[in-house]
């Protein structure tokens, strides 16, 4: 009982410790940020986002996918025929264009984060082993990778979609084939540079396996940089997405989707400019604000661009 104790006391030992940390950090974290406030304005409109897609039910009331016809086209409230009940107008279905453009916000936010997720998963993990041991399984990835380097995202993109058909699960499938070889060509490099540096000759003379030197000496290391292109890389598979659904081959209607929403807008440039134009501008401040906040984040996170 004794020795259950006291193992229950070092591990809420080392909890409080590591949770003081963490918390130390992200207060150093958020006072370099304070003092970028193109980056700090760009985590904050990336933090509304999420919470208005969070939170959409209890935002607004109306129904995303039904509308009423006697409503159609309104123009936004603040034109004089506009309603105030539709702060930004109707589309071609009597459909309330902010109800649409908060949970269209769940379907980029959803396809960025999962694509990016994955993407740094699988490419940090071969990038760690093949950058490392090198050999035939890198020469093998490293030319696989090469190979879809070759074609423009977007191009491989529509041909995997057109291939898999439109859907959710098909969309990340698409973004991910191609979307993990930028994570692995940056973690190949990184590793191949630090595993030749002392620390790691002398975790090596002390006796630590590969695995232990590759997870828990290298990787801390070189991860900021992985944190920094994946938020960038977020707000190019955001706009991927919504070029995607912009050509039918993503997220399929009645489910909105910013890109769908622009392209059912076309036919109405000239007489109702709001359908396509308010969904455009939200993927816009979004994809602007993840950017300047990635931006930022590389200027916080990687210590050679930080003045000595």
């Amino acid at each position: 009982m004794e020795q259950v104790s006291a193992l229950r006391a070092t591990f809420w030992y080392a909890l409080r410790i590591q949770l003081r940390l963490l918390w130390q950090n992200l207060l150093g974290f958020l006072a370099e940020l304070r003092g970028r406030p193109l980056a700090l304005l760009g985590g904050i409109v990336v933090l509304a986002y999420v919470l208005a897609a969070i939170f959409a039910p209890h935002i607004t009331t109306h129904d995303p996918s039904r509308g009423n016809l006697r409503h159609r086209l309104l123009p936004p409230a603040w034109e004089a025929s506009g309603n105030p009940a539709y702060l930004l107008g109707t589309d071609e279905q009597g459909r309330d264009l902010l109800t649409r453009i908060i949970y269209g916000a769940r379907i980029s936010l959803a396809v960025g984060l999962l694509s990016v997720g994955i993407s740094v998963a699988i490419g940090t993990a071969l990038g760690a082993l093949t950058g490392y041991y090198r050999g035939r399984f890198d020469e093998i990835v490293s030319r696989f990778a090469e190979l879809l380097l070759a074609f423009p995202f977007l191009i491989f993109a529509i041909g995997v979609m057109a291939f898999l058909g439109p859907g959710f699960t098909n969309l990340i499938m698409a973004l991910t084939f191609k979307g993990w070889v930028e994570f692995f060509r940056l973690v190949r490099g990184e590793m191949m540079a630090e595993k030749t540096k002392e620390y790691v000759e002398a975790a090596k003379v002390v006796g630590q396996s590969h695995r232990v030197i590759i997870v828990s000496e290298i990787l801390p290391n070189i991860i900021h940089s992985v944190f920094v292109l994946g938020t960038l890389r977020t707000g190019f598979m955001i706009i991927t997405e919504a070029s995607l659904s912009f050509l039918g081959l993503g997220i399929q209607p009645p489910t909105p989707a910013w890109g769908s929403m622009v392209a059912a807008g076309r036919d109405y440039l000239l007489t109702s400019w709001w359908v396509s134009t308010m969904p455009g501008i939200a993927l816009l401040i979004l994809v602007l604000a993840i950017n300047l906040f990635g931006e930022g984040l590389r200027d916080i996170l990687d210590p050679r661009l930080k003045i000595e």
